[in-house]
């Protein structure tokens, strides 16, 4: 699966950790970003890797941030992005099985490397139950486009 990562420099870490993990299980990675703990703006990076999703150009989106909170709002920006700040397995399978969810974002400062990586796997292995929630991702979807109709050029 490709996967288009990215983080600012309070995710770096667990990001560089995620790229390692998600390469050596066979996943094709499109690390954005950002290479260091130097101080970022997080909404660039996060953007970056959502449109990735958005575009087509990677199947799933993994995002980090020291919270998860600010890589999760910008994310759910882009038109046909699903993201869900994810603290533990359970959540990123509910939000694969239930909403579609195609990006999952992390907290770099609350999140250990080995629950990262179920979050991650469970995320990239859960597949969307579809029927009565695809009708509701569907309204999901009509909302995002009733809202870009009314929106006015900058």
């Amino acid at each position: 699966m490709r996967i288009a990562l990215a983080s600012d420099h309070a995710g770096f870490p667990l990001k560089d950790h995620l790229a390692a993990s998600l390469a050596a299980a066979g996943h094709e990675v499109a690390d954005l970003g950002t290479d260091s703990t130097e101080s970022v703006d997080y909404p660039g990076f996060a953007e970056r890797a959502a449109r990735a999703v958005a575009d087509g150009e990677a199947e799933r989106g993994v995002l980090v941030c020291g919270s998860g909170n600010g890589v999760a709002i910008v994310a759910n920006k882009l038109p046909g992005v699903r993201a869900v700040n994810a603290h533990d397995a359970d959540e990123a399978e509910m939000a694969r099985r239930h909403n579609d969810a195609n990006v999952v974002t992390l907290s770099g400062a609350r999140l250990d490397p080995a629950t990262a990586d179920a979050i991650v796997a469970t995320f990239l292995t859960t597949d969307f139950d579809g029927g009565r929630h695809a009708r509701r991702v569907d309204q999901i979807t009509a909302i995002e486009s009733a809202a870009g109709a009314t929106e006015t050029p900058a």
